[in-house]
């Protein structure tokens, strides 16, 4: 999905240090952040990143944010719960190892 929407190599496999990553812009480190708050259990959106939040987005451009994070929230509570296993992309970008592209036939290539 990132490569297919112009995501760079160095955007993808640095995602995990995004906060220190001078790959991405300031307001990209802020949406990122705002995942993470939004993900994290035992975290909360603290009012100063909201603030930073409604001075860099439009109020449309917050919705769809937050909404895309909370339905990522969701599929992933939803498939934890009813067993679907992992297809293993956020371990292969660990590891600097490829994400499976789709096959010519539109499903998922099983030999990457």
């Amino acid at each position: 999905m990132g490569r297919e929407s112009g995501l760079s190599e160095e955007k993808l496999l640095g995602l995990a240090g995004y906060a220190e990553s001078e790959a991405f812009e300031e307001k990209e480190r802020l949406a990122l952040r705002y995942a993470d708050l939004m993900t994290l259990s035992e975290e909360d959106v603290d009012d100063a990143t909201f603030a930073a939040l409604r001075s860099t987005y439009s109020p449309a451009e917050l919705v769809e944010l937050t909404a895309t994070v909370a339905l990522e929230n969701f599929l992933s509570k939803f498939h934890r719960a009813l067993r679907v296993e992992s297809q293993g992309f956020c371990a292969r970008l660990d590891a600097g190892v490829p994400v499976r592209r789709p096959a010519a036939s539109g499903r998922l290539d099983p030999s990457v």
